[in-house]
């Protein structure tokens, strides 16, 4: 493993970096958000079985949306299906959910009427959510650890990923670097209020800089 390699490691993925430091954080303010936790069904738009998995908290029932395969030994508590969250199946979305949760997942469905129709089925499947997303306008783009990444054009964000060690998913090629930048598409706060305009919009910091933006509802009706 490379200096570098070992730098992101350091930052995002070790378990006792910056990045585990403030997800550890971030799973405590949810549990804090919403105390019932533990006898509520959530829905996870976008998530993974891992997560919940990993995670020090526990909801009575979770179901697991995302477009990956999920692994096929899950606990009586997971339920997973491999769907578009911007265009459920009728069967998922006819079934009560107490709260909808989504973590870093709406920068990545595809341009504006996709969030808008994944910001709908937000509103439609349960009256309390909790949506995050890191924002547009901190220094440094969260998905690719390089300053300012997000303000570059499209061909210099290639070239750099293509060569930019921090990534977590590393490629030399021009075709999967390039769709891998498109992919991203950071929000800002207005947007985020935009979507959720009902919602209370949170933010969390580092060094005094918003960080990430998180629409809540906490509450029912």
């Amino acid at each position: 493993m490379s200096r570098l390699n070992s730098l992101r490691s350091r930052f995002v993925d070790a378990p006792d970096s910056l990045g585990a430091k403030a997800r550890a954080r971030r799973w405590h303010w949810f549990a804090q958000r919403f105390p019932d936790l533990s006898e509520m069904s959530v829905i996870d738009l976008g998530g993974t079985v891992s997560a919940w998995l990993r995670a020090p908290v526990r909801p009575a029932r979770v179901r697991v949306v995302n477009l990956e395969k999920p692994p096929t030994d899950l606990p009586d508590w997971v339920r997973a299906d491999v769907a578009d969250a911007c265009d459920l199946p009728r069967e998922i979305r006819a079934e009560g959910y107490d709260l909808v949760f989504s973590n870093a997942v709406i920068e990545h469905v595809g341009g504006h009427l996709r969030r808008q129709l994944f910001a709908d089925a937000v509103h439609e499947l349960a009256d309390r959510h909790w949506v995050q997303t890191p924002y547009r306008y901190f220094p440094v783009e969260p998905h690719f650890l390089f300053p300012g990444f997000q303000y570059l054009p499209i061909a210099a964000r290639t070239a750099l990923l293509r060569r930019w060690p921090l990534v977590h998913t590393p490629t030399s090629d021009r075709e999967a670097a390039r769709t891998i930048v498109m992919e991203v598409e950071l929000l800002s706060i207005t947007e985020m209020r935009h979507y959720f305009p009902s919602s209370q919009i949170h933010y969390e910091r580092l060094g005094g800089l918003v960080k990430s933006v998180i629409a809540m509802k906490e509450k029912a009706g």
